[in-house]
C-alpha cells in the first residue's frame, strides 16, 4: 500500500508545498522543483517519456527556469493534486506516488 497525505499545506512565506504522509514522513517540496517535475505529457516531451521510470532522480538537482508561483491547488479524486501556475500551466497531474517518489530528502 502506498503512503497517502494527511495534510496539504502551501506555504506561499517558504515558497513550498508541505505533505505529511500517513506514515508520519514530512515532505517540503520547492515550489520552482515541483513545477520542473511536472508529470505531464508536455513537460515530459510525449508519452514515451511518461510514468514513473522517468520521474526525476532528485528534484533538488532540477534548475527552475524561473521563480515560479502555484496560484491554485485542486485535489483529483482521492489520488493526486492538480497546482495552476503563475505561467498559466495547469495540466500537470502529481498522484500521491509521484509525488512520495519525488520527495526531497527530510533534511533537505
Amino acid at each position: 500500500m502506498h503512503p497517502k497525505p494527511t495534510n496539504i499545506t502551501l506555504d506561499r512565506g517558504k515558497n513550498r508545498l508541505e505533505i505529511v504522509w500517513d506514515d508520519g514522513l514530512i515532505s517540503h517540496y520547492p515550489l520552482g522543483h515541483l513545477r520542473e517535475a511536472c508529470p505531464c505529457v508536455e513537460c515530459r516531451g510525449g508519452h514515451a517519456n511518461m510514468g514513473m521510470e522517468n520521474a526525476p532522480d532528485d528534484m533538488l538537482k532540477l534548475t527552475p527556469r524561473r521563480s515560479y508561483t502555484m496560484v491554485g491547488l485542486s485535489a483529483v479524486g482521492n489520488y493526486a493534486l492538480q497546482p495552476s501556475w503563475d505561467d498559466g500551466h495547469n495540466t500537470g497531474i502529481y498522484t500521491w506516488e509521484y509525488l512520495r517518489l519525488i520527495a526531497p530528502p527530510p533534511n533537505a
